[in-house]
């Protein structure tokens, strides 16, 4: 890579793309402040749920196709008209429509508060990342997933990372989130899955990875997965999907809560080839977690306010492993009285965690949950993100946001490692609705990190952005079209603008019958931990690339869903085909990259371009919820992934570096290492009167391509000879279930009590390489409300 790229022909046209979306936001800019309609009568008023008497925030109201406006945080509106005779909708994703008709005089001022009615027919599933506003799941023209709070809470989730794997097709390898294959094994550096908090993103700034206990499962709306490549409204990192979490503002009433949970890890047993070792090396006394959330939400008069926490703790179950948290989270909001629609706060979250990293085990037998000598670290971590923010929303729907960010990872630990990161990060959003059809979405961006490190050396970090979206909806055709160009530098190497670009249609064919396909390019640029970092795990070295390059790819995909019903109860099944392909795709390969004095003759870990390569499946999901039988309420969500994820091309230096062979790895085919190609989730709930009981269930095939290292006897000196990750593999290679059972009484309003019981088979399995996940573990936890 060239010290500094500066290529005018290429250069030229991702200028002109950026310059002409500046100079569309500036129109648009003007617009609003130019282009209002006159009118000599006034109404106002309040638009509230009928049925909770909440107040409704972004509600319609509207006089025909050309006077409209939507409701505030409080649910209220003006809407200037000329006098005479007017039919008002007002409208609402998810709420039944209401029509009134009036006649204004001319200087009228009138007040009209309405309610609107829940829609029975409809799941009501509302998401916003697909364009980053309000839209009915069944419209948007890619395939999403929704995950509400309870789902979280009744499954005792204790970290964001536990709710991901609910998610049908998504699984999570030590940190590294995975749709649809789209990743493997990363050592924890570098991401392909945007992990955002509200639209603001969550990876650290040096390993470009997802903290997932540094996310609020205790304050959350929902939380929006979408699978594909979405880079053009959520940048490089966003190559295989995004996960978006979006966290709940104040209703009217207050609301505090207060969650507890116990729990103790059962012994534990492995049988491999007839002969039936003991795991279990705590002995008679058993292992525990524990912890506490909390959460608080009130408005002040125009004041929004939500605190909230965690505490946890965890003894762990592998010798000498264990870890202990404590995060709070602010975020605030002002609503001006003196300019409507005008709204300003801070965010603010903060963590410390300390602990010790397991990361490899002695042997597959009696020492699976024993560490291989040398591995274990000890750590102290601090993440912290100030959030600043500032909306503008007038009544013509136009909307501008202003929003930064900045993000703190300190890592300390007894390895020679420590490593601080700062991520500053800034986003101007424009937004035009014109009337219910068209919606216009663009902005600007620009983010700089600065990393001190052990680890990584002492680097910083440049990316900027422009993009813009157009999402079309007319009769029974949804379109969405936009476009992105991103520039990225690290050090002073800095890379082109490379413009990506996306496309989808939703039609609406039947009642409740909706066809769709889209393509999205993505692109992603290397993280300064894949580049750089240089470490080691015991014997085994960790070595940088310094001369990685960008990976690009697309994808694409057809799907239709269709809604059911049944009585009250309320569904969809959806049913998709995609392909995803990558050019010049990072993947963490092991080889020869030291020299022979190094450990291990310089055979170790790194991150290398390795070639093109194609993810091909389909899915198939279920969601659904309400009632089956007067009282009885059935929820479900559960889905099936068939990935076939191959190498396709190979790099001709890569070839010379390692042979073709040592890149296939344990099995010797193109089948990509570190991925799975059957997923199963699995998760449903019954409830009746003030009792529940649910079970989630969880299938990974067997993990068909591994590194050929971890087969081989090279790594004999950490593995007993015989007793390795190969012996293992030889007898456990039929795929992994995983089933968890759990109660639940709600005793009162202000009450509620469950036993889960995790791994409820004790079934003992390895989620990647040398690294057995927990056995059966029991856990009470209560609840309370206010």
């Amino acid at each position: 890579m060239n010290p500094t790229r500066k290529y005018p022909g290429a250069f030229a046209p991702a200028v002109h793309y950026m310059r002409g979306i500046a100079l569309l936001l500036a129109f648009l800019a003007h617009l609003t402040l130019y282009a209002q309609p006159v009118g000599k009568a006034r109404l106002t008023g309040r638009i509230t749920d009928a049925a909770s008497g909440e107040s409704l925030t972004g509600a319609t109201v509207q006089s025909g196709g050309q006077y409209g406006t939507t409701t505030d945080l409080q649910g209220r509106y003006t809407l200037d008209l000329p006098p005479g005779e007017h039919t008002i909708s007002i409208r609402l994703i998810s709420f039944a429509e209401k029509q009134v008709k009036l006649k204004l005089e001319d200087g009228e001022n009138r007040t009209l508060d309405l309610a609107l009615g829940s829609s029975a027919q409809e799941l009501k599933l509302v998401v916003v990342s697909a364009g980053r506003f309000e839209q009915r799941i069944e419209d948007v023209t890619v395939s999403m997933e929704v995950i509400k709070p309870a789902i979280i809470e009744n499954n005792n989730s204790t970290s964001m990372e536990d709710a991901m794997q609910f998610i049908p097709g998504v699984n999570i390898v030590d940190g590294q989130a995975n749709i649809r294959g789209g990743s493997g094994w990363s050592y924890g550096a570098g991401s392909r899955v945007q992990v955002l908090c509200d639209d603001l993103p969550q990876l650290a700034a040096d390993a470009n990875d997802a903290k997932w206990s540094f996310l609020p499962v205790e304050n959350l709306e929902q939380v929006e997965v979408i699978k594909g490549a979405s880079s053009v409204l959520f940048g490089s990192s966003a190559l295989n999907g995004v996960i978006n979490i979006r966290t709940a503002y104040p209703k009217d009433t207050p609301i505090t809560k207060i969650n507890y949970f116990a729990a103790a890890y059962d012994k534990a047993k492995l049988s491999l080839d007839g002969i039936t070792y003991r795991l279990d090396w705590w002995g008679s006394a058993p292992r525990t977690y524990s912890g506490m959330n909390f959460f608080h939400s009130r408005k002040q008069g125009r004041f929004d306010l939500v605190v909230g926490g965690n505490m946890f703790y965890d003894e762990g179950y592998r010798q000498g492993e264990d870890e202990q948290r404590a995060r709070i989270n602010l975020n605030t909001r002002y609503r001006f009285a003196k300019i409507e629609g005008l709204s300003a706060g801070v965010n603010f979250n903060a963590m410390k965690t300390e602990g010790t990293l397991f990361f490899l085990w002695m042997n597959d037998s009696t020492g699976a949950y024993r560490p291989a000598p040398g591995t274990l670290s000890d750590y102290t971590t601090y993440r912290t993100n100030v959030d600043p923010f500032i909306t503008y929303v007038d009544t013509k729907g136009n909307s501008h946001k202003l929003r930064t960010r900045w993000f703190n990872t300190t890592n300390e630990n007894n390895t020679n490692q420590n490593s601080t990161a700062d991520l500053y990060y800034a986003e101007y959003q424009y937004q035009k609705r014109f009337s219910d059809q068209v919606t216009l979405t663009g902005g600007l961006l620009n983010s700089s990190s600065k990393v001190n490190s052990e680890l990584y050396g002492n680097h910083t970090a440049r990316q900027q952005a422009g993009y813009l979206q157009a999402d079309l909806k007319w009769k029974f055709i949804t379109l969405s079209l936009g476009g992105r160009v991103e520039q990225n530098r690290i050090n002073d190497e800095t890379d082109d603008w490379v413009p990506v670009y996306r496309s989808g249609i939703n039609l609406h064919v039947l009642q409740e019958t909706y066809l769709r396909a889209s393509y999205g390019q993505g692109y992603r640029y290397p993280s300064i931990a894949e580049r750089f970092v240089r470490t080691n795990v015991g014997a085994l070295i960790v070595y940088p690339n310094e001369d990685l390059t960008a990976e690009r790819g697309y994808s694409s995909e057809i799907g239709i869903k269709q809604g059911l019903k049944a009585g009250s109860w309320a569904g969809y099944l959806d049913l998709a085909a995609f392909q995803n392909n990558y050019d010049n795709m990072m993947e963490f390969c092991f080889a020869q990259w030291g020299t022979f004095t190094d450990p291990l003759a310089g055979n170790g870990f790194r991150s290398f371009n390795v070639g093109n390569t194609r993810i091909r499946g389909a899915e198939i999901t279920l969601v659904g919820a309400g009632a089956l039988y007067r009282d009885l309420r059935l929820n479900v969500l559960a889905g099936y992934t068939y990935m076939d994820p191959r190498q396709l091309t190979y790099d001709s230096l890569y070839i010379t570096k390692v042979g073709l062979e040592n890149y296939r790895g344990s099995d010797s085919s193109d089948f990509l290492k570190y991925r799975f190609k059957h997923l199963v989730r699995f998760d449903a709930e019954l409830v009746w009167k003030a009792y529940s009981l649910g079970a989630n269930v969880r299938y990974n095939s067997f993990m068909e391509n591994i590194d050929r290292i971890f087969v081989t006897g090279l790594f004999d000196f950490a593995f007993p000879p015989g007793l390795g990750i190969g012996h293992y593999r030889k007898f456990r290679n039929k795929g992994d279930t995983v089933v968890d059972l759990r109660a639940g009484w709600q005793a009162s309003k202000h009450f509620r009590a469950s036993v889960v019981v995790k791994n409820v088979f004790n079934y003992i399995y390895m989620a990647r390489p040398a690294d057995m996940q927990p056995p059966r573990v029991w856990v009470l936890q209560v609840g309370f409300q206010f």
